[in-house]
C-alpha cells in the first residue's frame, strides 16, 4: 500500500494539516492561496540537519570562477563544456566516447563529478575521460550536495577553459540523441541558456516551504521561486551568475525540514530560482533533455529498458517538443539534445545503433 512507509504516512499527515489545503478550491489561485496562509505554517526548524559549508578550498575555487573573463576569446572556436554528475561511473562512456571522437578537440571539454566515497573510477589513458574528473565530494539525494557539486563543476569549467561558451549538465543515465555536429549547432549558435522553470503550483508552494514557513524571506519571495529539471544548458554569463552567487544560495544550502524530506530537491529548484530572479529574459524556459515522468517511481522518472532500444525510440525521443514556459514564444520547437534515464544494461543495444541512427543527422 501507498501508506506502509512510515515517512510517507508522516508527509502526508504533516501535508493534511497544513492550512493551504482547507482553502484550496479549483477557482482559487495558487498567489491567492499562498497569502492567505503564508504566516499560518509553523516555524519550527529545530528538526533541520546540518546545513552545506563550503571548506576554504572551495570557496576559493568560486571565487576564481566569478572573476573570469565573462566573454570566450573571439579568435577560437566556442566550446561546449560537458558536465558529467556522477556517484560512481559513467555506464554509457562507450557511447559518448563514440559521440566526442567525432568532434575536433577545439570544439568542446569534459569534466567529471564523481563522488569517491561510492566508486573509485579511473578511465584508461587513452579515453576522452581521462584526467577530467574534478575534486568532489559526497552527494546524497534531498540535500543541497547536487546542487553543489553542479557548482562545482561549472566552476571548475569556467577556471580551466575560457573558450567554454555552454555549460551542460548531465547524468550517467543520459544518452545523445543525436551527432555532436548537430548538438554543436545547436547550442553553439544560441545566445539563450536552456532551463526549465515550470508554471507555480501547488508543488510549488511545498518545496518553497521545506525549509520553514519563512526560511527562504527576504531573500527568495514566493513569486520569484521556480522549479523545473536538474539538467539544463547555461551560457558562460548565467555560469557565473552562479558561481559568483551567495546570497541566494545561502538559503539553498540550508537543509529541508527531516518530515519534509521527501520534496526536498534543491538541484531541481535552486538555478532556475537564481536565474529567474536575475536575467529571465535571457533563457529559454525548457530543458533539451528528455525524461518521461509517466510511472516515475520514488521520485525517479521511468527507466528506459534494453528490450526498448531502437530507431523507433531514437526518432520519437528527438521529435517530441520540451515544455516551455509561460513567457516562451509558443512557435518555438526546440530538439531534444539528451535524454535519461537509460538502463546501464541497454549499453550494447545503444552500440549497435550508434552510428547509422544517433549520430545520423
Amino acid at each position: 500500500m501507498l501508506l506502509s512507509n512510515p515517512r510517507r504516512s508522516l508527509l502526508c499527515a504533516v501535508l493534511l494539516c497544513l492550512p493551504l489545503l482547507i482553502v484550496f478550491t479549483s477557482t482559487t489561485s495558487t498567489k491567492n492561496i499562498t497569502n492567505r496562509v503564508i504566516h499560518n505554517l509553523p516555524n519550527n526548524n529545530t528538526l533541520q540537519l546540518t546545513e552545506y559549508k563550503e571548506d576554504e578550498i572551495e570557496k576559493e575555487l568560486l571565487r576564481v570562477a566569478s572573476n573570469t573573463k565573462p566573454n570566450p576569446s573571439s579568435t577560437n572556436p566556442k566550446k561546449l563544456a560537458f558536465m558529467f554528475l556522477t556517484t560512481s561511473t559513467l555506464p554509457f562512456a562507450p557511447l559518448w566516447e563514440s559521440f566526442f571522437n567525432q568532434a575536433p578537440k577545439t570544439h568542446f571539454t569534459i569534466y567529471v563529478h564523481v563522488d569517491e566515497t561510492s566508486s573509485i573510477w579511473k578511465p584508461h589513458p587513452f579515453s576522452v575521460f581521462h584526467n577530467r574528473i574534478i575534486p568532489s565530494k559526497p552527494t546524497a539525494r534531498n540535500s543541497p550536495t547536487l546542487a553543489a557539486a553542479a557548482r562545482r563543476l561549472l566552476a571548475c569549467a569556467l577556471v580551466d577553459d575560457r573558450d567554454n561558451y555552454m555549460f551542460i549538465l548531465l547524468s550517467p543515465s543520459c544518452i545523445p540523441l543525436h551527432s555532436f555536429r548537430f548538438t554543436y549547432h545547436t547550442l553553439a549558435n544560441s545566445n539563450k541558456s536552456f532551463i526549465e522553470m515550470t508554471p507555480q503550483d501547488l508543488g510549488s508552494f511545498y518545496r518553497w516551504v521545506v525549509r520553514g514557513a519563512h526560511v527562504m524571506l527576504p531573500e527568495v519571495r514566493y513569486e520569484e521561486f521556480r522549479k523545473g529539471s536538474q539538467f539544463w544548458s547555461l551560457t558562460r554569463k548565467h555560469a557565473m551568475l552562479i558561481v559568483s552567487d551567495t546570497r541566494v544560495w545561502s538559503k539553498f544550502k540550508l537543509p529541508c525540514l527531516f518530515y519534509l524530506m521527501e520534496i526536498c530537491y534543491p538541484e531541481e529548484s535552486y538555478f532556475p530560482t537564481l536565474i529567474n530572479m536575475l536575467d529571465t529574459k535571457g533563457c529559454v524556459h525548457a530543458t533539451l533533455t528528455y525524461v518521461d515522468w509517466t510511472g516515475s517511481n520514488d521520485g525517479h522518472p521511468r527507466m528506459f529498458e534494453k528490450d526498448e532500444i531502437g530507431p523507433q525510440l531514437i526518432s520519437a525521443l528527438r521529435t517530441a517538443r520540451p515544455k516551455y514556459g509561460e513567457d516562451d514564444d509558443v512557435k518555438r520547437h526546440d530538439p531534444f539534445l539528451f535524454a535519461r534515464k537509460f538502463s546501464s544494461d541497454s549499453l550494447q543495444a545503444l552500440m549497435a545503433i550508434a552510428d547509422h541512427v544517433i549520430f545520423k543527422d
